[in-house]
């Protein structure tokens, strides 16, 4: 059996570390999360999905500020003798005395094709660039950012109208079989990492709130890419009558009209003028209320 410890926290991971717990040739001994944070209207502390898995399971549970700083809780993991540390968005980085735990290696599992997408926000990126794939690939954990060894890779496409909630779905089934076959081929041999080419090397950093606010002046294909992209992570939006409207769902149309003008508005949704071509807004969120079609919340301002 691989014994490993699993470092994760939002629910993308999670389908991973089920996977792991119950296979027949992993014996996950531990989990390593982030400490409980506040969540909702109430602002109750609420447990990471990765802890909920873990305490469902009888898991030891590490929630360290930063483990960086933390040597005793780096000795106590020690003593759990891993063979490898497995990390997938984890969300804190390692310091080199934690890398050394483990008798072979740490390993990451990235959103992208790496040297592609180094960073924060692999997912969001691709879909805001209008790339037509992306991936997932499995490497060996290095001091610098996401610059490691390649073990494995896998080609996921990215269709025209995918959102990143969809591709954020697509990377959650594939990984796990993915982290499995890494750490089997490490142990028996089989698999030789690969150093990153450093021609296309490019960052996902993490977006900023000016980057979520609709410019009209760019295209129709860069807006309805912009909304798949950040799709309820954190969406797009625009301004109207000083209230924030939060843009859903939409798609290019042809058409010509300044940028930012109400065209029309139709059973389809509301046609938007843009640098080039225009934009069907077809759901949206107006500020205090829930989601709804745009042609309803257009003919409401009448």
């Amino acid at each position: 059996m691989i014994r490993i410890v699993f470092f994760g926290t939002p629910a993308i991971a999670l389908k991973s570390l089920e996977y792991l717990y119950n296979s027949d040739k992993i014996e996950v001994t531990a989990v390593v999360t982030q400490p409980d944070k506040p969540a909702g209207r109430g602002h109750k502390l609420t447990m990471s999905p990765i802890k909920q898995f873990a305490i469902a399971h009888d898991l030891p549970v590490f929630q360290p500020k930063s483990i960086r700083k933390e040597p005793e809780m780096q000795t106590e993991i020690k003593k759990l003798n891993p063979d490898f540390f497995v990390t997938f968005a984890f969300g804190q980085i390692l310091s080199q005395e934690v890398l050394d735990i483990p008798k072979y290696e740490t390993i990451n599992l990235h959103a992208s094709l790496l040297p592609k997408y180094r960073g924060a926000n692999p997912i969001q990126r691709a879909i805001i660039n209008g790339d037509k794939e992306t991936g997932i690939c499995t490497m060996i954990t290095e001091l610098g950012l996401d610059c490691g060894d390649v073990c494995l890779k896998e080609v996921i496409q990215i269709p025209e109208e995918m959102t990143c909630v969809d591709l954020f779905e697509k990377i959650s089934e594939k990984s796990p079989e993915l982290i499995e076959k890494t750490l089997i081929g490490l142990v028996d041999k089989t698999l030789t990492p690969v150093p990153q080419c450093e021609d296309g090397v490019c960052m996902a950093n993490k977006l900023s709130k000016e980057e979520t606010l609709i410019d009209w002046n760019k295209s129709a294909t860069d807006i309805h890419n912009l909304v798949r992209g950040i799709y309820k992570f954190p969406s797009a939006y625009f301004l109207h009558n000083g209230k924030i409207i939060k843009v859903m769902e939409t798609r290019v149309v042809e058409g010509k009209a300044q940028p930012g003008e109400f065209v029309c508005a139709d059973k389809n949704g509301v046609k938007v003028g843009c640098g080039n071509d225009c934009i069907l807004l077809v759901k949206v969120k107006p500020e205090g209320k829930g989601e709804m079609f745009a042609r309803d919340w257009y003919n409401g301002l009448k």
